[in-house]
């Protein structure tokens, strides 16, 4: 009796362990189905965004094909392979992705072991958009490298092996660093990842630039050592037993193998380590609060009287104190500055670029809802008319400007300083302030028909589900703005192009600030009525993170 029920509950456990895998892919597939069913404008977000992904695969693909026969064919996919791994070990981190089954710490209350554990998150992790891009670059790659019957097999197995590496990597390091990255002080931290991502895309444009006037001949020794480090060397195994050299392809193979075991052996050393120690990142919340009584007296008279003033500080509080609030500053402060100043600094920028200080942090204006959370709840309650939503989104759009046109004027002024082009200043500010104007009308109405969540747990910034709505409601209000300063760009074009038309560009400075001003004040007056009515929609849409 006893034997046969010990025989039965082996097998039970043989089956529960062996059924791990296949659970946790359908979970994921679940989750994701679940998440478009909700509602039509969800289900056109994903649809567009596996659009734009997959056309741009597809280019890559189609370029990397054409590279075939050419010299530097290696080159190019052995640099692309490892900026690849690399942004699959860094994005996780800083944006939006994945799903709850991704999150170990989801599971760790489940009688689940590491080992199998690894594995079925794994299998979860080839499910989704970036690896199905990462194959078909991957693809393209052993095509344009591999001559020969020997050279496709290795390229099959090379495939394999560098989509695997690089969903290793991203899980192991998103694991390593999910108590950090869900503290208080993690999320803090976050806020450096503006400044890092703001200056990686410069030395990319700078790597760029140099690339275009020297040709790819420049990266050959960089793509020398990259080749035998994993999973670029994979890759490169594909070029080496197409050139006849089968040893060094089998050693190049067996670095990315051993990289891979290695990658999850730490991944299951660090799950091992979340499902049993504690996890004390909730002691923060017993702390006193920082803030001295004073303060908030003291911003207090500096702001106007009633309900603008109180929600101005709120706002700014929310800037101040909010990680994700803080770190969507940083990153827009950040970007603002460097862009037009490291392309003064090249001697290539010119002084228009000044207005993506202004774009930048326009962008702030967008998904005012979603920094309140589920608290909305209390902004809601204070509203029972279109005045009073006019009145909150002009105040959270005053704050907004008390940061911002200093700091776009500054931008402006000190670009203009390193280019020496001062006549052209009050054109360059009256587009910024054009540009922030229509961008805060966007914002608002975005904000009111585009509503999204911000999670204030883990390392996301959209709740699932909803991060192809947020980009898709972030660009077209991008674009939307744009289209709304055709005037004030078409009369710049003119009075630069006319003969007598440079003596009077300084009219732009006050049409631009008019014109601004208006369309702002536009733009709160259509999302005020929309605000009101949609209260119950825009607190179910922030409430889900």
């Amino acid at each position: 009796m006893s034997t046969g029920t010990t025989g039965t509950t082996a097998t039970a456990s043989t089956a529960s362990t062996t059924s791990v895998t296949p659970v946790v892919v359908r979970l994921k597939l679940s989750l994701l189905r679940n998440g478009l069913r909700q509602s039509a404008g969800r289900r056109a977000a994903y649809v567009a965004s596996l659009v734009v992904v997959l056309l741009f695969a597809a280019l890559q693909l189609i370029g990397l094909i054409a590279l075939r026969g050419n010299t530097h064919a290696m080159t190019v996919t052995v640099l692309l392979t490892a900026v690849l791994a690399l942004g699959w070990a860094v994005m996780p981190l800083f944006f939006p992705g994945g799903d709850e089954t991704l999150d170990p710490t989801r599971l760790v209350m489940l009688p689940l072991r590491p080992q199998p554990l690894v594995r079925a998150l794994l299998a979860a992790s080839l499910v989704g958009i970036g690896p199905l891009f990462t194959l078909c670059l991957l693809v393209g790659s052993v095509i344009s490298m591999a001559h020969g019957a020997a050279a496709y097999v290795t390229g099959v197995v090379a495939v394999v092996l560098a989509l695997l590496v690089c969903v290793a990597l991203a899980r192991a390091v998103a694991a390593a660093n999910i108590r950090l990255l869900t503290s208080r002080k993690g999320r803090d931290l976050a806020v450096l990842s503006g400044l890092v991502i703001a200056v990686g895309a410069q030395l990319v444009n700078f790597g760029a630039q140099k690339l275009g006037s020297s040709g790819l001949s420049t990266l050959d020794p960089a793509a020398d050592v990259l080749r035998w480090v994993p999973p670029a060397s994979a890759l490169g195994a594909v070029d080496s037993v197409s050139e006849g050299s089968y040893a060094v392809g089998v050693a190049q193979l067996a670095l990315s193998g051993l990289a891979l075991a290695v990658l999850l052996a730490f991944w299951q050393r660090s799950l091992t380590r979340l499902m049993t120690s504690p996890d004390g990142s909730t002691l923060q919340a017993a702390e006193p609060a920082r803030d001295k009584a004073g303060r908030s007296s003291g911003l207090g008279r500096l702001l106007p009287a009633g309900r603008t003033g109180t929600v101005m500080e709120r706002s700014l509080r929310y800037v101040w104190r909010d990680p994700k609030t803080k770190a969507a500053w940083v990153t827009s402060l950040a970007i603002g500055l460097i862009v037009p100043l490291f392309n003064a600094l090249q001697g290539t920028g010119s002084i228009y670029f000044a207005c993506f200080a202004a774009g930048m942090l326009g962008i702030q204006m967008y998904n005012q809802f979603g920094q309140d959370t589920s608290a909305f709840w209390m902004v809601a309650m204070t509203i029972s008319s279109t005045r009073d939503a006019y009145v909150e989104l002009r105040g959270r759009a005053l704050a907004l400007l008390v940061i911002t046109l200093p700091y776009a004027t500054l931008v402006t002024v000190l670009t203009t300083a390193m280019l020496g082009d001062w006549p052209a200043l009050p054109e360059v500010l009256g587009l910024s302030f054009a540009l922030l104007g229509a961008m805060l009308a966007t914002g608002a109405w975005s904000s009111a028909r585009f509503p999204y969540s911000i999670p204030q747990e883990g390392y996301k910034n959209v709740a699932p589900g909803q991060a192809g709505l947020a980009w898709i409601s972030i660009f077209g209000g991008m674009v939307s703005a744009a289209l709304l300063c055709a005037p004030v760009i078409t009369l710049t074009i003119w009075l630069n192009v006319s003969a007598d038309g440079e003596d009077w560009t300084w009219l732009l400075l006050p049409l631009g600030t008019a014109y601004g001003a208006l369309l702002t004040l536009a733009g709160l007056r259509l999302a005020a009525p929309r605000t009101a009515r949609r209260l119950p929609e825009i607190l179910a849409a922030v409430s889900k993170g």
